[in-house]
Parts: structure tokens; sequence; C-alpha cells
């Protein structure tokens, strides 16, 4: 079981600590346990909800499951909680702040979901579920947290920012998705390229974000 524990959790951290220490200005780490912990609690409504509606028949479609029972459900469900939580707190206040506290609650979930995973498969998928699952959902957040520090920046904007923080991830862990349920056989052949894309739209997204950190941006 601790072997499980630490395989499920330490992926997290890697990505948590690799994302916090490129923000010029640190956040406090009160907060960022917070935006995780909430993260985590929302594995299990979510869970609950996709099987009852493939329970019910629901979104049985290879389309409907990729984009709407799972992606979908997921990243609204983050965006949410980054909204209700943080996206009004005064410690929010630079571009590079949305990426911290968007990677936290998107690493929350998927530790919790990575945990539940290998407890049920076992631990020789650790490597494998930290490269694809956990890299990915922190990768989500990252393009999310982009969007939300864009909505403080760009006042006329903001309405539009905060639904490309929504819209801009779900379509990309649509993506994700189809390919794992879609592509049967030679399934790396293509999720491999389409990781190696993701982190590089991620990385060009944390660059943008900290070259506007000197300028601090007011609450609102």
């Amino acid at each position: 079981m601790l072997a499980i524990l630490s395989a499920g959790v330490a992926p997290a951290l890697a990505l948590m600590s690799f994302f916090y220490l490129k923000d010029r200005f640190t956040e406090p780490l009160h907060l960022i346990v917070r935006n995780f912990i909430y993260g985590a609690i929302l594995v299990f409504p979510i869970m609950f909800m996709q099987y009852a509606l493939q329970s019910e028949g629901i979104g049985n479609g290879d389309i409907i499951q990729s984009f709407f029972v799972i992606a979908l459900m997921e990243e609204f469900f983050k965006w949410f909680v980054f909204i209700y939580i943080i996206y009004h707190h005064t410690a929010f206040d630079a571009h590079y702040d949305g990426i911290v506290y968007a990677v936290a609650i998107s690493l929350g979930f998927a530790t919790v979901e990575n945990f539940l995973f290998l407890l049920s498969n076992g631990i020789e998928y650790a490597f494998s579920r930290a490269l694809f699952p956990v890299s990915s959902h922190a990768l989500f957040g990252v393009i999310m947290g982009f969007y939300f520090g864009k909505a403080k920046i760009e006042i006329k904007k903001k309405k539009a920012n905060i639904s490309l923080a929504l819209v801009v991830p779900f379509l990309l862990h649509g993506v994700y998705n189809f390919i794992l349920i879609k592509v049967t056989s030679d399934w790396l052949l293509l999720l491999i390229p389409f990781m190696i894309f993701l982190w590089a739209v991620a990385l060009r997204r944390v660059k943008v974000a900290n070259a506007t950190l000197p300028t601090k941006i007011s609450n609102s």
C-alpha cells in the first residue's frame, strides 16, 4: 500500500514543484495545498456521475464518452472550483499565478485518480500513468490557468478568456481521451506526438505568463 501511495503521489509532487518553482513571485503554500485538496475531492462526485451516466447507457459513443462524459465533466468542475475558490482571492494578482493554482487543482484530481487506478490495477502501471494521465492533467491545468491569468490582465476580454479557460482544456482533453478510446492498436504512435505537442503549448504559455510578471495586476 505504501508503495502504491508513493507511486501515486510522486508524479504530482514533481510536476507541482516544477511549475511552482518557475513562478518568480512564489504563492502561499497553504493556498496551493487547499486548491490541491479541492481538486482531489472532485474525483469522487465526478466518478459517481460518470458511473451513473454509463449505467443508464448515456454517452456510450466514442466521441460523447471522450469529450463530454469524461473531458467536459472533469474540466468543468476544475474550472468551477478555480472561479469559486481562487479567482477573486487577493493572492491571485499576477498572470502566472493562474497557472500555479490551476495546476494545483488539476494535480489534486490526477493524484487521487492515479492512486485509485494503481490500487485496482497494480503498481506496474505507475510509470506510464506518470507519463500520460498525470502529466496531461497538469498540462491542461497550465492552459486553463494561463487563460484565467489573461482574464485578470485583459479586463476588456475577461469573459472571453474565462470561457477559453474551459473550452481549450476541454477540447484538448477530449482529443487525448479519443486517442485512448478509439485507437485500439498502436495508440502510442498518436499519443506520444500529442503529448509532445501539449508540452510545447504548455511551456510556451508558461514563458508568456512569466513575461508579464514584473507588472502586478489588480484583483478584479
